[in-house]
């Protein structure tokens, strides 16, 4: 898609510096961009490349000032990143075009009581069980699996290798990556007197609400009883486990390996950063941040809290602790002296 920096400026709301005819065919990170490229700088450590990139046309905040000469057209925005979230969903609307040509393919097994909306397509070698409803504008990838009674609503996209198991519902405008599974059994099992362990039925289903994102990989399993809900708005990366009976609310993100435990109720605007751990039959407050590799295992009450460590606790006291953990053996080393010291005064007296 070939555009230039008026039409950029114009479809961004900005501010043109430079060429106005300098076009652009795709986007680029800034530090291997070139020749007709678009790349952006929101990050103030990736200033230097603005004074070498080779990009066409560089998207930059309007309190950027530059102190150095800048090569590309400059288009200033109020937001770097909101701007390029916009101009990335044009790229991939291009390059994955949702329903641009309807079709159920006849390589693909869809059972005759299936419902599908207008514009939904669904591709080879998947599979839409009895009782579904796929609604409208909606793109299913090949190799997609999805069991009975599922619900999914319009605008949504499973790409390849995704699994909604039976009775899960998905809301309207819906992102599924490839080979996410939703609503597998959670992990449940009683112990037997023989030390055995006896599975225990999951009978509940995965709620996705509406603008729900869910990354490669990631597993969010059935209720035992009721439902595991993803509320408006959750992004989730890749490779992240949701147990049973989980609620996630409004606009929540994690990171990639978040691991969540079972019947965990989190808030709303959460932030858990990769590889977080959080136990089970707690609750996360509205505005929680944490710090990548964290553990939770207790409830946090308050709300927007940024915390820290494992066990976390606040951040700024877990930056202040790892400071003195970091010199312990100098500290010792210290203590030790003055130890020593201590005994030749006291063997003075």
């Amino acid at each position: 898609m070939d555009i230039t920096a008026a039409q950029l400026t114009q479809l961004l709301n900005g501010t043109l510096e430079g060429n106005p005819d300098a076009v652009v065919r795709q986007p680029a990170r800034i530090e291997e961009a070139g020749e007709g490229d678009l790349a952006f700088l929101d990050n103030p450590r990736y200033e230097p490349f603005a004074y070498t990139t080779k990009a066409s046309i560089l998207l930059v905040n309007k309190t950027f000032r530059p102190t150095q000469p800048v090569s590309a057209t400059l288009i200033r925005v109020d937001d770097v990143r909101s701007s390029l979230a916009f101009l990335l969903e044009k790229f991939s609307d291009l390059l994955h075009p949702n329903g641009a040509i309807p079709q159920v393919s006849e390589n693909a097994s869809v059972h005759p009581d299936v419902q599908i909306g207008m514009g939904t397509s669904i591709g080879v070698f998947s599979v839409v069980e009895a009782g579904t409803c796929i609604g409208a504008n909606c793109t299913i990838y090949p190799q997609v699996f999805i069991g009975r009674n599922v619900r999914i609503g319009n605008n949504c996209k499973l790409f390849p290798g995704v699994r909604v198991h039976h009775n899960c519902v998905i809301g309207d405008n819906c992102t599924l990556h490839a080979n996410a599974v939703i609503g597998a059994d959670g992990f449940g099992f009683a112990p037997q007197p023989d030390k055995t362990w006896k599975k225990v039925p999951h009978v509940g289903n995965v709620v996705l609400k509406n603008n729900v994102e869910i990354g490669a990989n990631t597993c969010i399993d059935r209720a035992a009883l009721g439902s595991t809900v993803l509320h408006d708005g959750v992004k989730i990366d890749n490779l992240v486990h949701i147990a049973h009976n989980v609620e996630v609310g409004k606009n929540s993100v994690m990171a990639a390996q978040v691991g969540v435990a079972g019947s965990t109720k989190i808030g709303e605007n959460v932030q858990l950063g990769g590889q977080t751990g959080i136990s089970g039959h707690i609750t996360i407050a509205d505005g929680t941040r944490v710090q990548a590799q964290s553990g939770i295992a207790s409830s946090v009450k308050e709300p927007n809290q940024a915390l820290f460590g494992a066990p976390a606790f606040d951040y700024n006291d877990f930056i202040r602790a790892y400071v003195v953990f970091k010199n312990l053996p100098e500290l010792q080393k210290k203590v030790r002296e003055l130890e020593k010291k201590l005994r030749e005064i006291n063997s003075e007296i």
